[in-house]
């Protein structure tokens, strides 16, 4: 096994016991509060929470972040991932394709996904600061190519990289390359953070450098300084320790992003998504898509099976969110009135409340 294989490796060990969350840098979502509707005058089995993305029809919002890119189990994990997402009809994200990039081999990251899937958006997922690395458009392309990928996301991870033992840290020059790879590439191209958020200086600039996709993959899930923390040794674990909760909450990351995000481009809100209330929260915050991962590792580590029903969970709590708030559809879920808390932490509804309107 490869060192970045075992890294891998370690990276589901660690991520599915529960040992990379952020412990006291919450997502925020639990502090948006819709205002419930005692009656609302629809009939929740007709309520319609579809849409489309990259030409392709979803039956909800929804997002499924792998973190696999490597390990022998890999495959397996993928194969659940996919065949659960084409069952619901929900869009993909794989992991890191770097291995298989770099060695020639799928890594679990082959045709196979898109037989399993074939209707789904499936998103193909290389490190940015790979392009400082000698990965340019031919490698990117062969990421695209291995996956049948309807888009490609380079994922930004300095603070991992920082902490990580050997980790790639010349982010110098990234964003000409990132928009010479936006102009050169057959597929749209996305980017997201690891778990630290994207800021509205980095957004503006990512959408004029041509990222027309942009998760803002927030802080309050994984926190993967301590991810990196927990495979090192104790000098490595108290170096990381204060940035244990770093970065932009989620729910902070998708207020300062929604008003920069125009038609052409989707916002996805990620980070800490725990259920489908914080799915229905990240829509009305501006989202087009949530996206989950660590929360669904443990299901797809399991089988098909139990990531259909994790998953069944997840629609059925935001289906249950629209029908409380008397939102018909997604549009309606945008305009939901929410509460505000005051000084004294009482809630209240909120005067002139923001919309998000629909993108999609």
């Amino acid at each position: 096994m490869t060192d970045i294989s075992r890294r891998k490796t370690d990276h589901l060990r660690i991520v599915t016991q529960g040992q990379g969350a952020q412990d006291r840098l919450a997502s925020g979502f639990d502090e948006v509060r819709f205002l419930h509707r005692a009656l609302p005058e629809i009939d929740m089995a007709a309520i319609d929470c579809s849409t489309r993305f990259l030409g392709r029809a979803l039956d909800a919002p929804l997002l499924v972040s792998a973190m696999t890119g490597g390990p022998a189990e890999a495959e397996r994990i993928n194969i659940h991932i996919a065949e659960a997402c084409a069952h619901h009809r929900i869009a993909l994200s794989v992991g890191s394709q770097r291995i298989a990039v770099e060695q020639g081999g799928a890594g679990g990251l082959g045709a196979s996904l898109r037989r399993r899937a074939p209707d789904i958006p499936i998103l193909g997922n290389i490190g940015a600061v790979q392009l400082n690395y000698g990965i340019g458009v031919d490698e990117a392309c062969r990421a695209v190519d291995m996956i049948g990928a309807d888009a490609l996301i380079l994922h930004l991870n300095p603070l991992q990289e920082a902490i990580q033992t050997g980790g790639d840290r010349d982010f110098s020059a990234l964003l000409p390359r990132i928009e010479a790879l936006a102009r050169a590439l057959p597929v749209p191209l996305g980017v997201k953070e690891v778990g630290a958020g994207l800021s509205a200086p980095v957004i503006r600039r990512l959408i004029d450098a041509g990222a027309v996709i942009l998760d803002v993959a927030g802080a309050g899930g994984t926190s993967w300084a301590r991810v990196e923390a927990e495979r090192g040794p104790d000098r490595l674990q108290a170096l990381a320790a204060p940035f244990h909760d770093w970065g932009i909450p989620t729910t902070d990351a998708l207020r300062a992003a929604a008003p920069l995000i125009g038609p052409d481009q989707v916002l996805i809100g990620s980070g800490g998504v725990r259920h489908g209330l914080d799915v229905a929260r990240a829509l009305r915050l501006g989202a087009d898509l949530a996206g989950q991962a660590a929360r669904a590792l443990p299901a797809a580590l399991e089988g098909t099976e139990a990531l259909i029903a994790h998953l069944d969970d997840v629609v059925t709590q935001l289906r249950i969110a629209m029908f409380c708030t008397g939102s018909a559809d997604l549009a309606a879920l945008r305009r939901a009135p929410l509460l505000t808390r005051d000084a004294g932490g009482q809630w209240s509804q909120a005067s002139g409340m923001e919309t998000a309107g629909p993108r999609l």
